[in-house]
């Protein structure tokens, strides 16, 4: 009996293919992590832009995220009802909200970055110390990003 060709060989072997359920996984892992802290991607990713870049005008965070305005409303209606970030008028604008984090939100945001890097190692596990640098490597230079 011939042997049967695996279903979708040709886009299995496509890099960006591998690379989507790579990322898939990564994510899963990441989210599975921030639900035991009670959080969603976007609140961490939100959390962790307060802390480099507060106080800072409610629309640049949004522009800086890369989040919808509307969105974001609702990730920092979520963020400062559970008492992890503050929004006060801007000192340089009162028409604008100025957000910062609360010194609860600091350490939830500790806890996330921790859980995060774990989730990541689950995901390089199968790679050496330098295996999984030249990888990081590589992936900035694929995606155009900056380390």
């Amino acid at each position: 009996m011939a042997e049967v060709e695996a279903p979708l060989a040709e886009i299995r072997s496509l890099p960006s293919w591998l690379l989507g359920r790579a990322a898939a996984r990564g994510r899963s892992l990441v989210a599975e992590a921030l639900a035991a802290e009670g959080l969603k991607m976007w609140h961490h990713v939100v959390l962790s832009a307060v802390r480099d870049l507060a106080p800072v005008a409610q629309a640049d965070l949004g522009r800086g995220v890369g989040l919808d305005p509307k969105d974001l409303v609702g990730v920092l209606n979520d963020l400062q009802s559970a008492g992890y970030v503050l929004r006060e008028p801007d000192p340089g604008d009162r028409r604008k909200n100025a957000v910062s984090l609360t010194a609860e939100g600091g350490r939830l945001l500790a806890r996330c970055e921790k859980a995060a890097r774990e989730a990541n190692e689950t995901l390089l596990a199968p790679l050496s110390q330098a295996e999984r640098e030249r990888f990081v490597e590589l992936l900035i230079r694929v995606s155009g990003t900056r380390g």
